[in-house]
This record gives structure tokens, C-alpha cells and sequence, in this order.
């Protein structure tokens, strides 16, 4: 496909994909904190409704008073708004993105030879086979007995999620991986609100039209699987943004890394969750933080001993840079798939680079993210010499 369209696409599709996830993960946001905050209602009339909660709030220059039934009210009201296609374009636009970004540029930005020597067709096959049995496992665990025991669903969902990661980061390069195990999440997050919640609402729509009670569990069964949801939030977000930090998706030990981030913002949100109930676990936070403050003390960077390399002469630099950078860092790049310079950066002359300098080293040596997937196949020996060259200045005058 002509790099221009594909350039294209990806600019609309992802700017899509951005709209729903926002107006999706808001509304999550919003009626969990919603559910959280109901308070028995105070007026004989609400009650004699089967009202089993109400919340008043002040938005916008007006007072809302947002009810809730026990399980439905006596009469269906018309129009009866749904939310779900926040749910189902987001998914199928980050799918799409999935596809565009990493199945069709699979050489690119999935398979990395240093991990896993995979075939596009093995890798791409691998990864929906992540989505679809992923999700297989988690809903027969939530019906099964394991749903009644929600911290053991959590503690088995933690493990399985950590293996998933620690496979992904096995067999991907470090940003497939990434969004890999950010799609799993998503997938099941969507999978949720198609093949649970939206199923469960219409069942007690159908009942009330057709005069018969309304059973509860469909009630328990949607909350449960939104709760479930609102723990993925932050996790899903920060892989979403993950191939910005290369120093998370390249590190040896990136499983842990995307793990741990994982499990802080989880942390964060269930705290989130309890305070909307009153309930101040103010150590959930800590923990989350923590764990975050404890990643970046972990992860800072050693010096890089640049003793051995002796003096080290610009052309040497210039020629590494020519032969593994600038294929795709040009005005008009040469490597496929490319229609632009990454991040309109340019290393085609000693002033394009000097000025980059800081960019090169951090991007080759620190976090060796470049070049995407090794795909010139920078060597050690070749990194360390950028590393030394930086190291005495950066000059681009022998």
C-alpha cells in the first residue's frame, strides 16, 4: 500500500479511535461513579417506584437528579438511551489501527528478528489467536464458581495476564508486545459490553414489554463485568501510549515493566472506585504510586563506560548514522513504508545530526529503540561507538 495512504489512514483512523475511546471510557467513568454514589431516596413516592438509589448533582449551570431502579421501572420510558457504540467503534477503530499499523507493516513494527525470527503470517495469527482465546478464558472464569469469588477471579486474572505479557515480550517487538497485551485488554473490555451487558439489558427490556418480571442477575452479571472494565481503564490507556517510552517497550525485562504499570493503575482506580463509596483506603494509592516511583528509580540509567572506544572521529559516526538511520530519517526516505521522516526528524546532514544528538543517544544507546525493530541491524559495537561519541561532545568536526 503506498506509504501516503497508509500515512492517511492512520491519521484518521487513530484520530477516531481517540473520539469513541473518549467518549467511552468517560461514560464508564461517569456511571461507575454514579452506581458509587447512590443514596437511598428520601421521598415515599421514589420509593414506592422501586427507586433504589438517586444522586443529585449541580453541572453546567443546572441541578441533575440522576435514579436508580432495584431492578426496572414500572413502566418502560420512550426514548430509552444505550450505551454501546462508544464500546464497539472503539474497538473496531483500535482493531482497524491494529491491522493498519501493525499486521500490514508487520516487517516494521511487530516482528523483531532479535526476539523471534516470525513469518508476518505466524506473527499476525499469533496475535488474534491472543485476542480471541484470551477472552474464551477470562468469560468462562467469570461464570464459572471463580465469578462468586471476585479476589480470587482478580489474583487468577493477574497471573494469566502476567504470563500473556511475559509471552508477548517473547515473541514480539517490544511495542507489538505492548499493544498486543493493550488489545487483549480492550477485546475483553468490548466483549464485555457485546456478549454480557448489552445482551443482559435487552433480556430485561424484553420482560417488561412482555409483562413478566425482571430477573436480577442480568443486573449483577452487567455490573460485575463494568467494574471489571473500569480496573482495565488505566492499564488499557497507558499501553495505548506506551510506544512513545521505548525505555519501557525495549527494556529485558518490559513484561515486568508493562505488569507493574499495569497493576499501579489498577491500584489507582480501585482506590478511585472506594472513595466514590466513602471508603478512604488511602494505602491503595500509595501502593500505586509507589510502584511507580519504585520503576523509575529501577530503570534510571546507568553510565555507559565509553573508556575503551578511545577517540572517535565524526566521519565514523557519520557513516553508522548513513547506513542505519537515514533510511527512513530523510526528506524523502528510502526505506518502505515510509512517506515522511519518524517524528519529521532529520539526520541527512552534520548540522541535522548535532542537533539531534541528545535524540540519537537516547533513542540508539539508552533505549534502543532505534532502528525500529533493528531493522537495519545496528550492532553493539556500532551503538557504543554513538555512545562514545556523545560522550566526548557530540562533534561533527573532526
Amino acid at each position: 500500500m503506498d506509504a501516503y495512504i497508509l500515512e492517511y489512514l492512520n491519521f484518521a483512523i487513530r484520530w477516531l479511535h481517540m473520539i469513541a475511546g473518549i467518549a467511552w471510557i468517560g461514560a464508564s467513568l461517569y456511571f461507575v461513579w454514579l452506581d458509587s454514589s447512590l443514596k437511598p431516596p428520601l421521598d415515599q413516592p421514589s420509593q414506592d417506584i422501586g427507586i433504589g438509589g438517586e444522586v443529585w448533582a449541580l453541572h453546567g449551570g443546572g441541578f441533575y437528579r440522576a435514579q436508580k431502579f432495584k431492578v426496572a421501572p414500572p413502566e418502560l420510558p420512550n426514548p430509552l438511551h444505550w450505551f454501546k457504540w462508544e464500546a464497539y467503534v472503539t474497538w473496531l477503530s483500535g482493531f482497524s489501527l491494529l491491522v493498519l499499523m501493525y499486521y500490514v507493516q508487520a516487517e516494521v513494527y511487530l516482528i523483531d528478528s532479535s526476539v523471534m525470527d516470525l513469518t508476518p503470517m505466524a506473527a499476525i495469527s499469533a496475535g488474534i489467536g491472543c485476542l480471541v482465546i484470551s477472552w474464551i478464558l477470562y468469560d468462562l472464569m467469570c461464570r464459572s464458581s471463580l465469578g462468586d469469588n471476585e479476589p480470587l477471579l482478580a489474583g487468577l486474572m493477574f497471573v494469566l495476564l502476567t504470563l500473556l505479557a511475559y509471552g508477548l515480550t517473547n515473541m514480539y517487538s517490544g511495542r507489538g508486545a505492548f499493544i498486543h497485551f493493550g488489545a487483549v485488554i480492550g477485546t475483553i473490555m468490548v466483549a464485555n459490553v457485546f456478549f454480557v451487558i448489552i445482551p443482559g439489558q435487552k433480556e430485561m427490556v424484553k420482560a417488561k414489554l412482555e409483562g413478566r418480571a425482571v430477573d436480577p442477575k442480568y443486573g449483577l452479571w452487567g455490573k460485575q463485568r463494568s467494574l471489571h472494565n473500569t480496573y482495565f481503564t488505566l492499564p488499557v490507556l497507558f499501553v495505548m501510549v506506551s510506544n512513545h517510552y521505548a525505555g519501557f517497550t525495549n527494556h529485558k525485562h518490559a513484561w515486568a515493566i508493562l505488569m507493574a504499570i499495569s497493576m499501579a493503575g489498577a491500584l489507582i482506580r480501585l482506590y478511585s472506585v472506594m472513595s466514590h463509596r466513602g471508603q478512604k483506603r488511602h494505602m491503595l494509592w500509595v501502593a500505586g504510586y509507589g510502584i511507580l516511583i519504585g520503576l523509575f528509580v529501577a530503570l534510571f540509567p546507568k553510565p555507559v563506560d565509553t573508556s575503551a572506544a578511545g577517540l572517535v572521529k565524526f566521519a565514523e559516526v557519520r557513516q553508522v548514522i548513513d547506513a542505519r538511520c537515514t533510511g527512513c530519517h530523510a526528506a524523502n526516505p528510502s526505506f518502505a513504508g515510509f512517506a515522511a521522516p519518524p517524528k519529521n526528524v532529520l539526520l541527512e546532514t552534520p548540522e541535522q545530526i548535532k542537533t539531534q544528538a541528545q535524540a540519537i543517544h537516547q533513542q540508539t544507546v539508552v533505549a534502543k529503540a532505534m532502528p525500529i525493530g533493528n531493522l537495519t541491524k545496528i550492532t553493539d559495537t556500532e551503538r557504543a561507538l554513538i555512545a562514545a561519541w556523545f560522550a566526548q561532545g557530540a562533534k561533527v568536526k573532526d
